[in-house]
């Protein structure tokens, strides 16, 4: 299983040191993700503002409100920097096992403050449109990409039926995983990863029918 970013890590823990001169926005802006991401990941988004975060980062708040139009904007793609290493799809000559890889990281990420964080975001998104369009351009939209990749791969490679609709795939695995996470009647287990995938795979009606 990929090793989740540890938000302690000497790598990247603090901003470059100044040269003279400008530093190119780019730069900038990976030192800016780099801080954030380490925040949202060991804190969550509670108390995550410009201020913090132009401290963290050692940029100027004027800097940060050219490059995001909100905090939760900035945590957004800072989350989505911080895991994309973790949630990258492994493509082996095995999608179940892959798929079982990318679910059970999805899950443990998902147990970090960084992943309830998330599931804020997305409760806030509900009444905020702004923050609906910049979940869906700056993360949502980028991982069901990557799953229908993969699985668009697997369907190409004969390991699922050329009919099936791998868009609907995606909403039944990770739709089962976000209902729990967001209703939380159940907990999201390593055991449940192992029952949806093998439910998906095997299917639920008995033999013959």
């Amino acid at each position: 299983m990929t090793r989740l970013p540890d938000p302690a890590e000497p790598s990247s823990s603090g901003p470059r040191a100044r040269g003279r001169g400008r530093r190119p926005i780019e730069e900038v802006r990976g030192d800016v993700l780099d801080a954030t991401g380490r925040i949202v990941l060991a804190e969550g988004i509670a108390g995550l503002t410009f201020e913090k975060v132009a401290k963290a980062a050692a940029v100027s708040k004027t800097t940060l409100y050219k490059l995001w139009p909100s905090p939760n904007a900035l945590a957004l793609d800072a989350y989505f920097h911080a895991v994309a290493d973790t949630l990258a799809f492994e493509t082996t000559d095995d999608v179940r096992r892959d798929l079982l890889a990318q679910l059970h990281n999805f899950a443990a990420v998902m147990r970090t403050p960084g992943g309830r964080a998330l599931l804020e975001l997305i409760g806030a998104a509900q009444t905020d449109p702004a923050l609906a369009v910049a979940y869906r351009t700056r993360y949502s939209t980028g991982r069901r990409a990557l799953a229908c990749e993969r699985l668009t791969l697997a369907q190409q490679q004969g390991q699922i039926r050329a009919d099936v609709d791998v868009r609907v795939l995606v909403d039944q695995l990770w739709g089962a995983v976000y209902h729990r996470l967001l209703v939380p009647d159940e907990p999201v287990t390593d055991e449940f990863i192992e029952a949806l995938v093998a439910n998906l795979f095997t299917g639920v009606a008995p033999d013959g029918r």
